[in-house]
């Protein structure tokens, strides 16, 4: 069909170039939506590693005891959530233990895990990831502390 020296034509076609354009950028937002999720469940994973050591450290008896003690619970946390730290540094505040008994304390432990990005995204990824997190629990105020 002729109109005005320009022949129509048919659709034939067009939905395959639509897609060969639409389909790498959603691909893409797809691809960071799955990156941003592993991220932020491996720093969930970070949170709870420090919880639990801080938790372990709070009942150890000794200051020594709370820092052996945060080191194994922030190990077995991450390793029962499958994050696998490059570098684990566990860093335990034990000053607490020095309060005489019948006074308030704490114990911090700070949690600092690089991790590749091949643990967090996809095997031969480049780069690290230092994930971080800090929790606090209190000592239990009438019970000896060495």
């Amino acid at each position: 069909m002729m109109i005005r020296g320009w022949r129509i034509r048919g659709d034939s076609g067009s939905a395959a170039i639509e897609a060969a354009i639409l389909a790498p950028p959603l691909l893409a937002l797809i691809g960071l939506a799955i990156v941003g999720g592993r991220i932020q469940v491996a720093g969930g994973a970070i949170e709870a590693a420090a919880h639990d050591a801080s938790r372990a450290a709070s009942i150890a008896r000794t200051a020594s005891q709370a820092q052996a003690d945060a080191h194994a619970a922030a190990a077995a946390t991450l390793g029962q959530r499958g994050l696998h730290c490059a570098t684990l540094t566990v860093t335990v505040d034990t000053s607490g233990f020095s309060v005489p008994v019948g006074q308030p304390a704490t114990v911090g432990v700070s949690i600092r895990c690089v991790v590749d990005c091949s643990d967090l995204v996809a095997d031969g990824l480049p780069g690290s990831k230092t994930l971080q997190a800090s929790f606090v629990s209190t000592l239990d105020t009438f019970r000896t502390r060495s």
